[in-house]
Parts: structure tokens; sequence; C-alpha cells
């Protein structure tokens, strides 16, 4: 496994002490740290871009025709 070296400052240093006296080492701490952060950014961009497409009037209006010419449409 690829290992990494970071600088840390007395900020991190205070933060990484706490969370390991619950009994994670270091390396587990980063490696969740960094995992919780790639999941908080994709959701942040998943968010932006629905946000974008309910902003977009050619879209909702795109929305708005299909599901107009679907309601005529039945399985049963």
């Amino acid at each position: 496994m690829p290992s990494i070296t970071i600088r840390t400052d007395d900020q991190v240093e205070r933060a990484l002490a706490e969370l390991t006296s619950r009994g994670s080492n270091r390396s587990d701490v980063v490696r969740r740290a960094i995992l919780e952060l790639a999941r908080t950014e994709h959701a942040a961009a998943l968010r932006a871009e629905a946000e974008a497409l309910r902003d977009d009037p050619a879209d909702v209006a795109a929305a708005k025709a299909l599901a107009h010419e679907m309601s005529g449409i039945s399985a049963w």
C-alpha cells in the first residue's frame, strides 16, 4: 500500500490526538478523513448539478413535456 507524508500544525495535532484517544491509529483517522471528504465533495457536486438542472428553463420544459407524454402511457 502506498504511503503519504503530511505536515501537521497544532490544530491538526490536537484533532489527531482527540481522534486517536478513542482507539484509532493516525493512519486510520487520516484514511477516514480523506474518504469522508471525497464523499462530501461528491455529494456537493451532485447537488450543484441537480440545482443547475432545476434552474435551467430548457431542462425544466423538457422534463414537463416528457412527463406529459408519459402520463398517457400505461403498462396495464
